[in-house]
């Protein structure tokens, strides 16, 4: 039978990669251990898994700093944090960074599995979202990871694509800010619904015109964000 994913668990503790890799197992997914930075990011490069677990304290660094070299190298699955740090700025650090979810420790297996399932479900819908759209006075192809600001590339996170893609399967209604931390980073908290803010600027900054006087991605006071429609357009 063919699994329905492949998933790379990233933790230092033998006893808890083991329990978290056998349970994976048995609600049918392929899983991939690594108990650190070096071996994790080697998994990830060779193995390409659909959706990385990845603790936050590892023997060789930070899990912060491996999800950032993963997003720079192009890895655009989803990553969920494991940690048993549940300050609200240890949260937004590790979204603002590239991880798409936040699991504290000691957490439920079944709602562990849920998010999973729910992050897989997500990403296979982005997929077949459109590839190729004009935003402003940016193109964006998504297949490509590539946004053009007037035809100059910009540099542009995964999280950024991730948030823009929402928008546009959204565009021309209002998006509000837990539909967008749902939808998004997997989390539907007010605690940390500057994150979307934070990125909300970050873009305004590569498809607006002006900026400071956004005239496509719109704040709509006390509801969230709009994205106004238009046409597709292809690179060249």
């Amino acid at each position: 039978m063919k699994p329905k994913g492949r998933i790379l668990v990233v933790e230092d503790d033998p006893a808890m990669r083991a329990g978290l890799c056998d349970n994976l197992e048995f609600e049918g997914y392929l899983a991939l251990a690594a108990g650190d930075i070096r071996t994790g990011l080697s998994l990830a490069t060779t193995q390409h898994p659909d959706l990385i677990l990845l603790d936050l304290m590892l023997p060789d660094g930070s899990g912060l700093s491996l999800c950032k070299q993963l997003r720079t190298n192009g890895f655009d699955g989803p990553i969920i944090m494991l940690t048993a740090r549940a300050e609200e700025m240890d949260r937004v650090i590790g979204l603002e960074t590239g991880a798409d979810d936040y699991v504290v420790k000691p957490f439920s297996l079944r709602e562990l599995l849920a998010r999973i399932h729910a992050h897989l479900r997500r990403a296979q819908a982005n997929a077949a979202a459109p590839d190729e759209v004009l935003i402003g006075v940016a193109t964006v192809d998504f297949a490509r990871h590539l946004l053009l600001r007037e035809g100059q590339p910009q540099e542009t996170s995964a999280r950024e694509f991730a948030l823009l893609r929402c928008l546009v399967a959204h565009r021309g209604r209002t998006v509000s800010r837990d539909l967008l931390l749902a939808e998004v980073w997997g989390h539907s908290e007010d605690l940390i619904t500057r994150a979307v803010d934070n990125f909300i600027v970050r873009l305004r900054r590569k498809i607006e015109p002006d900026p400071a006087s956004p005239r496509y991605l719109l704040t709509i006071h006390g509801s969230g964000y709009k994205l106004i429609e238009q046409p597709a357009q292809r690179l060249t």
